[in-house]
């Protein structure tokens, strides 16, 4: 059994697509090396895990209240981007409403009961649900790997800020290729 999985951190419409309510234009930038990092790690039977910003409509959320709405159940803010197709037998997908994907979700049990240690994390934004999601792993025993070029946010300064602390207190980064060799050499 792997013990390597690929989480997708929030690749959903609202953040993705040039209409959605919380667009970021590095996201398109970074999109086909996501995809091939997704590509790459089917042909490698990697454990798949998309994790879903969604919020309820029409109820409470504290996350909503200082920002912009974004990801509401039913808008299709909340649709993983169709560029990253969900294998519905094999893939999770794991809906969130907080920066962490392991906040209040069933992440970590699903983890554990594939045996997986090491994750590979992709998507945005590095400094909200991507950062927590990190430190979360971090706190659980996980080897949290960052894909540098394949995690974005809006600000390229903040984007390597929080990359060079995940670097030194809570993980490890490392570029798609180097990560692609070490899946190859059976390193990770």
């Amino acid at each position: 059994m792997k013990n390597t999985a690929l989480l997708i951190i929030d690749m959903v419409y609202d953040f993705t697509d040039p209409n959605g309510r919380v667009y970021y234009p590095d996201n398109a930038k970074i999109m086909p090396k996501v995809q091939d990092m997704l590509q790459f790690c089917r042909e490698h039977d990697l454990l798949i895990i998309f994790l879903q910003h969604r919020h309820r409509k029409d109820k409470f959320d504290k996350n909503l209240v200082n920002m912009r709405p974004n990801c509401i159940e039913g808008t299709g803010g909340e649709n993983i981007d169709p560029r990253l197709p969900v294998d519905p037998v094999k893939d999770y997908v794991i809906q969130k409403r907080r920066y962490s994907g392991f906040f209040g979700t069933d992440l970590d049990l699903v983890l554990r009961e594939n045996g997986i240690k090491n994750l590979l994390i992709v998507g945005t934004k590095t400094n909200c649900c991507v950062r927590a999601t990190v430190t979360d792993a971090y706190y659980l025993d996980y080897e949290p790997w960052v894909i540098s070029d394949c995690v974005c946010t809006n600000d390229d300064v903040v984007n390597e800020v929080h990359l060079t602390d995940i670097r030194k207190y809570l993980g490890h980064v490392a570029t798609s290729d180097e990560i692609k060799k070490m899946v190859i050499n059976e390193e990770l």
